[in-house]
């Protein structure tokens, strides 16, 4: 079972929780165990808080996978990004996220509630979690990003 967390600011709202109500339908029941964070309708909650908590989630193994809502995605995506291991991508059409799965072993996905319709984000996610990395030359990228991170740590 996939345990992924919907994260979102006032914004992103109501696609996530379209997602969520995709990810929770009975067909999925046995596939996704579904964690959501950020706020209500109606309820202003900024993007930092909220790609920081899913962003945590993820680090600390309580998640799989994290998916991001703000207007555009790209600020969900900034903050996310600060995380050691977290490979975050703003993605906008199925092409791109299968291929930040495929090349960039992304676990987070970041989408704009405001410029992208339901169906196509639903798709979206659907196509970015049933996609594997291709590994081999793709990780030696990744270990580089990792090699990366870890001169930035030493220096704190």
């Amino acid at each position: 079972m996939l345990r992924i967390a919907l994260g979102s600011d006032h914004r992103g709202y109501r696609l996530r929780a379209a997602l969520e109500d995709d990810l929770k339908q009975e067909k999925y029941h046995t596939q996704f165990e579904v964690t959501v964070v950020g706020g209500s309708d109606g309820y202003v909650i900024e993007y930092p808080q909220v790609a920081a908590a899913v962003a945590g989630l993820l680090q600390n193994r309580k998640v799989d996978y994290g998916v991001l809502i703000c207007g555009t995605g790209i600020g969900m995506c900034i903050v996310a990004n600060k995380f050691a291991g977290i490979r975050a991508a703003p993605c906008h059409n199925t092409v791109t996220a299968e291929l930040s799965r495929r090349h960039n072993n992304a676990n987070i996905i970041c989408l704009s509630g405001s410029l992208l319709g339901e169906e196509t984000c639903v798709n979206m996610v659907h196509k970015w979690l049933s996609t594997g990395f291709e590994g081999e030359r793709h990780q030696q990228r990744l270990d580089k990003i990792k090699l990366i991170e870890e001169r930035l740590l030493m220096k704190t």
